[in-house]
């Protein structure tokens, strides 16, 4: 593959993820789910989906 080939499949990829990231926020939203994420220490957090896609 190219360089040019490469970065369009990145590109393309990233932008599958964030959509398959929102949906799966709006479908925990709506059931008042949490997700869990690791911050900036690495700890383990829970976080309301309903806030998390308030930020998104």
């Amino acid at each position: 593959m190219s360089n040019k080939e490469i970065k369009d499949f990145t590109s393309k990829l990233e932008a599958g993820l964030q959509i398959a990231e929102k949906r799966m926020l709006e479908e925990k939203a709506l059931r008042n789910e949490t997700i869990v994420v690791s911050n900036a220490e690495g700890k383990i957090e829970y976080l309301s989906a309903k806030d998390v896609l308030a930020t998104y």
